[in-house]
């Protein structure tokens, strides 16, 4: 089974790379397959590349789905 989780872009960084952060863990990701990336836009992650832009309150919802199920690292993933 393989997960994707959205993850919130904090910098652009060169080479189409970005720093993401998702419950107080940074992490760098390629977003070479989305276009137009923009610091604050949620990103769909897999293994490290960024594979779609989310709608801000999708991921919001999301999110909290998350929470609420008890998957503990979403827990400091509050906005």
């Amino acid at each position: 089974m393989c997960l994707a989780i959205p993850i919130r872009v904090e910098q652009l960084l060169p080479d189409d790379m970005a720093r993401v952060t998702l419950g107080g863990v940074s992490k760098i990701v390629s977003t070479a397959l989305v276009e137009a990336v923009r610091v604050g836009d949620y990103l769909i992650i897999h293994v490290g590349y960024a594979l779609a832009r989310l709608d801000p309150d999708e991921a919001e919802r999301t999110l909290a789905l998350m929470r609420e199920a008890a998957v503990p690292e979403m827990e400091e993933c509050r906005p």
